[in-house]
């Protein structure tokens, strides 16, 4: 992947880099310890100790216990894992691949099904999440809102606060009382796991971004108030400079979580992990970025300087510079659309520096290692650490590139090549190494002497192998491994190094560490190793790695057709009344109609049904539905059960792909032999997708979902609306995972389903031609090995041509929604402990289709997307 500018931005922030931050960046007296901080070794990897810390900031970083902490936190959103044994898993990976913390982002909506009522148990237990992360040895950047943004419905906000009085994000005492409440709650837990109490490694606590000051301004007095003792990060101050995360793992957008404005449930654009907890290609910048950060401390303390020309002015270059330790570093970014090779004279590089089309370099000079200067390199250190009896530097880049390295040596060193791809000169004070990156994979070169008594490794990767080199700090010292694809955790003792951690395929396995160290055990069994030359332990046998894990054919299907809401005898009388003539949505209300938007009447998620009684509508000629709804909305109607028609919002283009509110009037005619009838039951079923956020603190999350007027023609009817949406909130899954589907509410999406004999036996694929919406059971068995990690989704295959859509239930969890008509395709990630992985799973689709089309499914499948030798224990949701 190029690490493109408005990648590199996203990636590291302006301080993570140490760009200097400017205006009212001041230490926070009460914590921080000296006014001047000096660069120095961070402080340990967070335990919940039980000890009090100190926790501030300057203008460079954060400070914890007086020392710099360059901290690099990698944004994951707990709602888009609801699977909690997984979460130890995604946190091994973000540590091992460099971050030392996570930002946490906590939904209101995920929480609360209705006022008063908050659920932080299960999958949403906040509270194992932040001992989770302590165990991990992660800090917490916790981000509770009230409003996320986050590309979840209404930006987090719950939807029974779409029908409350009460402008949002503002002061209004009615808005406040709710918020409050949210907040009392989150705090009650965050307050248990901060880290300047050392009952926890939360560490900054993050308020939303809101223009209104003074409700800013409430919030700040609020957190106080209720114990939270971290810095507050408010947006646009100094301190949110310090801890722009990347999005370290995007997740699922499962059930009715997703913003009006997302095309998929997968959320991974940009992220370094993806939907299945699967490498991407942002991976390898983030864990070389993370691990500089981690092993060299002068760039937490960075001060910008003139920026540097570059010959020819083809490359932008960022010079800053660590005034305490007087070593430079300069951003190189190549924003054209060829590589550029040029020397950097100005910053001391007198040879040339390859930076491909899109790319950025990290290059560093005049920097210490150990007991030796790094004059100058063209390829981006990667990590620095004192391991046992020597030092080690790697450097690495794109493969093939030529990486030179020149190292400040007043006498002649004794530099030894053990591997064919370097080649080293030493003239004239400077000892120059040059290897192409990755062509043998790891390369190392050994100086002794020349100057200093303490031995440098100088080791070379491109990203491939550079994705297999793990730094890890423990209480005796240092560890760098190579080799496995994961190592999740290191543990010393005696004299041996205990590894846990993952491989994907055979891999050698090399040990730097403490001195006294002389065997290693890899998840819990021992290899066999002997000393290297490096000093390192080099294992005699490869580590077995982890093949295909064969999945079964999905078949014997089960079918059965539903929407008996359309039937004009269908009896509705249990359904809501709907009576009620004004609302708190910014939507308007018709002039003498009913309100019949949905969120009115309690229901929030997914599908809405409708129910009129026509009378005096004799010669009634169309019937005009004005509805509401987030991206990709439709609208069925029948009339006396017969179908009048399907209405859809149009598939977004470029220019309205964040549009979050579309309004639509679908307008039929009635059949001719129906137009003498005086009475009529006009059934409709709105699939009104999601609720608009609030990004401009408009109350725009409270813009009108379902119906929102009916008119007539032909005639001037009267009509009394019956409507009935979800029938309960799921007390495991919560309120986001049903809809109103009548299978819904009969529970033909849970595992426990009994079918009768009103399902029939059908092979794969159909060809209905249907208005309306029909069902699919299937079961399936699982059984991979125990200690083996498979990643498994779920893929449905068909021609575009056919219009239909359906909601996937796995052991009665939602996980999305897949439209065939409109794309996009990918496999549908099933977590493990929703899916289970070894024994009986269910598997029900909901297909929705329109009628003009015959309608599938056509190919469902799994679909293997990652498996590993390790991994973590998996407990069943």
């Amino acid at each position: 992947m190029e690490l493109s500018r408005r990648t590199f931005s996203t990636l590291a922030g302006t301080a993570a880099l140490g760009f200097a931050l400017t205006g009212s960046g001041g230490v926070l007296p009460s914590r921080t310890g000296p006014r001047v901080v000096p660069t120095g070794p961070p402080p340990a990897p967070p335990v919940a100790d039980g000890a009090v810390h100190t926790v501030g900031h300057d203008r460079y970083s954060l400070l914890v216990d007086g020392r710099r902490l360059a901290l690099w936190p990698g944004e994951m959103h707990l709602f888009r894992l609801p699977s909690p044994s997984l979460w130890r898993d995604v946190l091994e990976k973000l540590r091992a691949h460099g971050y030392n913390a996570v930002t946490v982002s906590v939904a209101w909506n995920y929480h609360s099904p209705a006022p008063g009522s908050y659920d932080f148990t299960g999958v949403r237990d906040l509270d194992r999440f932040l001992r989770t992360a302590a165990d991990t040895g992660l800090y917490v950047v916790l981000r509770p809102g009230p409003h996320l943004g986050a590309d979840i419905d209404a930006g987090g906000f719950p939807g029974w606060l779409t029908a409350t009085a009460g402008r949002a994000r503002t002061t209004d005492p009615t808005y406040l009382a709710h918020a409050d409440e949210w907040l009392t709650r989150v705090n009650a837990i965050a307050a248990r796991h901060l880290c300047t109490r050392g009952r926890g490694t939360v560490l900054l606590y993050e308020l939303e971004k809101a223009p209104d000051a003074a409700y800013l301004s409430h919030l700040r007095q609020k957190v106080r108030a209720d114990g939270i003792d971290v810095p507050l990060s408010v947006p646009r101050s100094p301190l949110s400079g310090l801890h722009h995360p990347a999005m370290a793992f995007g997740g699922t957008s499962w059930g009715w979580l997703p913003a009006p404005q997302l095309a998929t449930t997968a959320y991974d654009s940009g992220a370094a992990l993806g939907e299945g907890r699967q490498p991407t290609a942002a991976l390898a910048p983030v864990h070389r970025l993370g691990q500089l950060l981690r092993t060299v401390p002068d760039f937490a303390k960075l001060d910008r300087k003139t920026d540097l020309a570059s010959p020819g002015g083809r490359l932008d270059v960022e010079h800053l510079v660590n005034r305490d330790t007087d070593s430079q570093t300069y951003v190189v970014r190549n924003d054209s659309a060829e590589a550029v090779s040029t020397p950097l004279p100005r910053a001391g590089i007198e040879v040339p520096v390859n930076v491909r089309a899109g790319d950025t370099k990290v290059l560093s000079s005049q920097l210490k290692l150990g007991g030796r200067t790094l004059k100058y390199a063209t390829a981006q250190l990667m990590l620095f650490v004192s391991a046992g009896r020597q030092d080690i530097a790697v450097f690495s880049g794109r493969y093939g590139d030529m990486a030179q390295v020149v190292v400040e040596c007043p006498e002649e060193p004794t530099a030894t090549r053990l591997d064919a791809e370097p080649a080293w000169i030493y003239d004239r004070g400077l000892l120059r190494v040059t290897c192409p990156l990755g062509v043998g994979e790891l390369a190392r070169v050994k100086v002794e002497n020349g100057g200093s008594d303490r031995p440098l490794l100088l080791l070379f990767a491109d990203d491939t192998t550079a994705l297999r080199l793990w730094p890890y700090e423990t209480p005796s010292g240092s560890v760098l491994v190579y080799g496995p694809s994961l190592v999740r955790d290191v543990r010393l003792k005696d004299d041996t190094v205990h590894l846990t951690g993952d491989t994907t395929k055979l891999t050698g396995l090399e040990v730097w560490g403490p001195r006294g160290i002389e065997q290693v055990t890899w998840n819990k069994r021992p290899v066999a190793s002997r000393i290297s030359a490096t000093f390192s332990l080099l294992a005699l046998k490869p580590l077995p790695g982890q093949g295909p894990v064969p999945l079964p054919a999905l078949d014997g299907w089960r079918r059965r057709a539903e929407n008996p809401e359309s039937e004009p005898d269908f009896d509705d009388s249990a359904w809501v009344n709907a009576d009620k003539k004004t609302s708190f949505s910014t939507t308007p209300v018709p002039e003498g109609q009913p309100v019949l938007f949905a969120d009115d009447y309690g229901f929030h998620y997914g599908d809405v049904w409708y129910r009129g009684r026509v009378t005096d509508a004799e010669d009634l000629a169309s019937v005009s539905l004005a509805y509401s709804t987030g991206t990709q909305g439709l609208l069925m109607a029948w009339l006396d059960g017969k179908p009048l028609g399907t209405h859809r919002m149009p598939v977004p283009d470029a220019g309205s792909a964040r549009k979050g509110t579309w309004t639509a009037t679908a307008t039929f005619d009635v059949p001719e032999k129906l137009r003498t009838r005086d009475e009529h039951v006009l059934s409709v079923l709105v699939r009104r997708m999601a609720h608009d956020g609030d990004d401009t603190s408009l109350d725009t999350h409270k813009a009108a979902r379902g119906l929102t007027s009916v008119s007539f023609k032909g005639a001037s009817p009267k009509v009394s609306w019956r409507l009935q949406g979800a029938a309960f909130t799921d007390p495991v899954r919560g309120p986001l995972n049903n809809g109103g589907l009548y299978g819904e509410r009969e529970g033909w999406h849970l595992p426990e389903l009994d079918e009768a004999d009103d399902w029939e036996g059908v092979k794969l694929p159909r060809a209905d031609r249907r208005q309306g919406v029909t069902w699919y059971r299937t079961g399936f068995r699982l059984a991979v090995p125990t200690g083996v990690d498979a990643s498994i989704g779920l893929t449905l295959d068909d021609d575009p041509k056919r219009a239909y859509r359906v909601q996937i239930f796995l052991n009665g969890w939602n996980m999305g929604q897949y439209v065939n008509d409109a794309g996009p395709r990918h496999p549908f990630v099933l977590p493990n402990g929703i899916l289970r992985t070894r024994g009986s799973n269910s598997l029900a689709l909901a297909v929705l289709s329109d009628g003009t089309t015959e309608a599938g499914p056509k190919d469902v499948r799994l679909t293997l997307l990652g498996a590993s030798a390790g991994g973590v224990t998996v407990e069943n949701v």
